[in-house]
């Protein structure tokens, strides 16, 4: 069972917590359930909205994780839960690990596992969730905490392993996920956040914006403490941010290979919110991080635990005429708009792309490294309303899309894995450029 906590130790994390109720930010009921579970070794944390119809996998997964590679640890789980309607809170609290141990290992685990579950609003918002689950780790004085997300019915008991071991055992502060993906998942990491990150901060990360990943106490103390959770953009951006803070910390990062991602559907609407989340979370992180960027060049590797990033190769269909006819209308329609964002002969080649049959598209890489170059300093600038340039990149990165998608109709991994590359070392060679773009004047 778990030891009891001395009364002194548990007033010292209620003072911990003072500065975090007085806003309202953490509950008195929440945190009356966590001095009553005390320390523990490992936290995982959940971020739900009605995520009733996936979760169960999900936490017999962890359960199952726990039991094989951590019996000796006092774990808790916590649910951050944004007014799920669905019953949500209640499968997480209520879901015994009894089951999970008779039906897989027939053996008692010597600690015993506490869920608890806290409702911060009542609509989904990842960074409060983050935070909520941050702030429960700082408390608990977890050594390794994981965030999971709720939808990743693919999640493995292995995949918890890769993720906690790292941070526990050989004291790294960010484990981002490796995965197998379909080669046409991901293009907005693929052929954006990942090249623009890597280029800028030197660090090869594949997955800066992750659903699954794990965090040292020391990163997410100075995480909660540096971050403006006031700010809706924070709270929108916050797994980006984290990785940046990490990367700019001179925190120590790995990589760890959980298996298949679970595809996610995502619809032409959705694209503007997401470049909000990814890019737009870049953007706005390069003023405060100059110093440490502008004297970067090239990339290294970051330490990687098991399998590369790898792709599966089955048939998709895929509508391409749709994305060029959005981005056509995007160059056309947003003529005024790219003059005041872009240099002149980047919109110039922009409009002579656009009148391209599909057969003969091609958005090439140069092209496209200018062009978010271009974006970045006219982010810097404020050339309009920040938010406007962020919507205005959106049919450009279709076309960008469209590029990737007709270049790898017939490629095989390494084929696809090399033009990833190609375009991560153009973004680095053209780095000068962005440069150039930022101290430039007007």
């Amino acid at each position: 069972m778990l030891e009891e906590v001395s009364t002194q130790e548990r007033s010292g994390m209620l003072r911990t917590d003072v500065k975090m109720t007085e806003d309202g930010f953490l509950t008195d009921d929440f945190v009356r359930q966590l001095i009553s579970v005390g320390e523990v070794d490992l936290l995982i944390g959940l971020p739900t909205h009605n995520n009733a119809k996936t979760v169960g996998p999900v936490i017999s997964a962890i359960q199952s994780g726990i039991l094989q590679w951590f019996p000796r640890d006092r774990a808790a789980i916590i649910d951050a839960d944004a007014g799920s309607r669905d019953g949500t809170p209640e499968l997480i609290v209520n879901a015994s690990i009894d089951d999970v141990r008779r039906r897989d290992f027939n053996r008692f685990a010597l600690r015993t596992l506490h869920s608890i579950s806290t409702q911060y609003g009542n609509g989904a918002a990842r960074g409060t969730a983050l935070r909520t689950i941050m702030a429960a780790a700082e408390l608990l004085r977890a050594k390794g905490s994981a965030v999971i997300s709720p939808d990743s019915t693919n999640i493995t008991p292995d995949a918890l392993r890769a993720l906690l071991k790292p941070v526990c055992a050989e004291e790294f502060d960010l484990v981002l996920p490796t995965y197998t993906r379909h080669k046409f998942d991901g293009l907005l990491i693929t052929n954006l956040l990942y090249p623009v990150t890597r280029a800028l901060y030197g660090l090869r990360i594949r997955e800066p914006y992750a659903s699954e990943f794990a965090f040292s106490n020391r990163l997410a103390s100075q995480f909660l403490a540096e971050n403006s959770w006031n700010d809706e953009a924070v709270r929108a951006a916050s797994e980006v941010r984290l990785t940046l803070a990490a990367a700019t910390g001179g925190y120590r990062i790995c990589q760890s290979f959980l298996g298949a991602k679970d595809p996610v559907e995502r619809h032409a609407t959705d694209l503007v919110p997401a470049l909000r989340e990814t890019i737009g979370a870049v953007f706005s992180s390069m003023e405060p991080n100059f110093a440490v960027w502008s004297a970067k060049t090239g990339s290294q590797p970051v330490t990687m635990i098991g399998a590369e990033q790898q792709f599966a190769l089955d048939p998709r269909r895929v509508n391409r005429k749709r994305l060029l006819e959005m981005f056509r209308s995007g160059v056309s329609d947003l003529g005024s708009v790219f003059q005041t964002i872009l240099a002149p002969t980047t919109l110039a080649e922009l409009q002579e792309s656009a009148r391209l049959e599909e057969e003969d598209f091609r958005y090439s890489a140069e092209l496209w490294v200018k062009t978010v170059y271009e974006f970045a300093a006219a982010y810097h600038k404020s050339v309009m309303n920040r938010d406007h340039i962020i919507q205005a990149l959106a049919p450009l990165f279709r076309g960008r899309a469209l590029t990737f998608l007709l270049e790898n109709r017939n490629t095989s991994a390494p084929e696809i894995e090399m033009h990833i590359e190609n375009l991560c070392l153009e973004f680095e060679r053209l780095k000068p450029y962005l440069l150039e773009m930022w101290n430039a004047r007007g």
